[in-house]
């Protein structure tokens, strides 16, 4: 039951990181409302932290199900590492640090896109070529 929500959960991500790559390259001013979004209020801070533990803890717990098991198991460690750290970081230096760092970034929102598809369709396949070895 938990590795069938975890598996689940991972279908999820690929399938978001997917649609934000296609929004990147194809509706650029929706993504941008939507990555200048993040850490906008105590709330949202504390549901991407929520969002992050549950997203590593499901791509540790389905590793071992798919391709390059041990590269999603760092992935979901990487998640599950930096939101320990930032649950210790009061919500206002994460909305000052992404009020710096996003607008910046989204200079580069085509590049973004590309690597968001590419990565979704890779978390796909990585969960799905198991099922056909």
């Amino acid at each position: 039951m938990v590795l069938a929500i975890a598996i689940a959960m991972v279908v999820a991500v690929g399938l978001f990181l997917v649609a934000l790559g296609l929004a990147a390259l194809f509706r650029p001013p929706a993504a941008r409302r939507f990555l200048l979004g993040f850490a906008g209020s105590a709330a949202k801070h504390y549901a991407e932290l929520g969002i992050r533990l549950a997203v590593g803890a499901a791509l540790l717990i389905a590793s071992p199900s798919m391709v390059g098991s041990e590269v999603v198991a760092g992935a979901g460690l990487v998640l599950l590492v930096t939101t320990g750290f930032m649950l210790f970081l009061p919500w206002r230096w994460h909305r000052a640090f992404a009020l710096k760092a996003v607008p910046s970034a989204l200079a580069y929102l085509p590049i973004i896109g590309l690597s968001s598809v590419a990565l979704g369709v890779a978390v796909l396949w990585s969960l799905l070529a198991t099922s056909a070895v």
